[in-house]
C-alpha cells in the first residue's frame, strides 16, 4: 500500500504529563521526538528477566490471566518517562496496553496507534507497521522500539520520512536493556 493511500487517523488521549495528543503529536512536546512502543518483545521479553522479586511489577495480574505480565520491569516505565518525549503505543495490544500495561509500568494513559484493517502485505520485506508509523509521526522525528525492525525498515524510513528517526530493534529475549536506553539518549542528544 502506498503511504498516500493510508487514511490519516485522528487519535487523541489525555495524559497526566502533557495534556492532549492529536494525530500523534502532543502540543506540549511538539519539539520532542515521538517514541513508539511495542509491547511483546521490548516490554514483555520472550525469556523471563533475571530480576529480584522486589523489582517485578506489583500490580496484580487480575482477570487478564496472562502469566507473561510478570516479565514487565517497572523501571522501564520510569526510564521511558525520563526520556522526556511523548510516548505512544505501537502494538497490536491496542487500547489494552493502557488498561493492562500502563498501570504496571506507572505510565499515564498513552495515545494508541490504531492500525487499519488492511490485509495487504507490504512489499520487499517492509514491516507492516512501518508506513503507518511514519504517517502517524506526521513529519516529526521519532524513535520506534520494536523487536521486528530490520534494515529494510530503516532504509525505507530514511527514504520516505523527512525528519530523523531511530528504529531500534530490541532483542526479544532480553527486552529493553540499559544499552537500548543509552542508544536512545545518545540519539536524542544528537538532535
Amino acid at each position: 500500500m502506498h503511504p498516500d493511500a493510508i487514511q490519516r487517523r485522528r487519535i487523541s488521549a489525555t495524559t497526566a504529563r502533557s495534556g492532549r495528543y492529536d494525530a500523534g503529536v502532543s502540543l506540549r512536546f511538539a519539539d520532542q521526538p515521538l517514541i513508539f512502543l511495542d509491547v511483546d518483545g521490548p516490554l514483555i521479553p520472550l525469556k523471563a528477566r533475571p530480576l529480584a522479586q522486589e523489582h517485578r511489577s506489583r500490580t496484580p495480574i487480575g482477570s487478564t490471566g496472562n502469566p507473561l505480565l510478570d516479565r514487565l520491569a517497572p523501571q522501564d516505565g520510569h526510564r521511558l518517562l525520563a526520556l522526556g518525549c511523548p510516548l505512544a503505543w505501537a502494538t497490536t495490544w491496542g487500547t489494552d496496553a493502557n488498561e493492562i500495561i500502563s498501570p504496571r509500568l506507572a505510565l499515564p494513559e498513552l495515545p494508541v496507534v490504531d492500525w487499519p484493517d488492511d490485509d495487504e502485505e507490504p512489499q520487499h520485506g517492509l514491516h507492516w507497521k512501518t508506513m503507518y508509523l511514519i504517517h502517524w509521526a506526521a513529519g516529526h522525528p521519532f524513535v520506534w522500539l520494536d523487536d521486528e525492525i530490520t534494515d529494510t525498515d530503516r532504509r525505507w524510513t530514511a527514504a520516505h520520512h523527512p525528519e530523523r528517526a531511530l528504529l531500534r530493534r530490541v532483542d526479544p529475549y532480553l527486552g529493553l536493556t540499559p544499552a537500548d536506553f543509552a542508544v536512545i539518549h545518545d540519539w536524542l542528544r544528537q538532535g
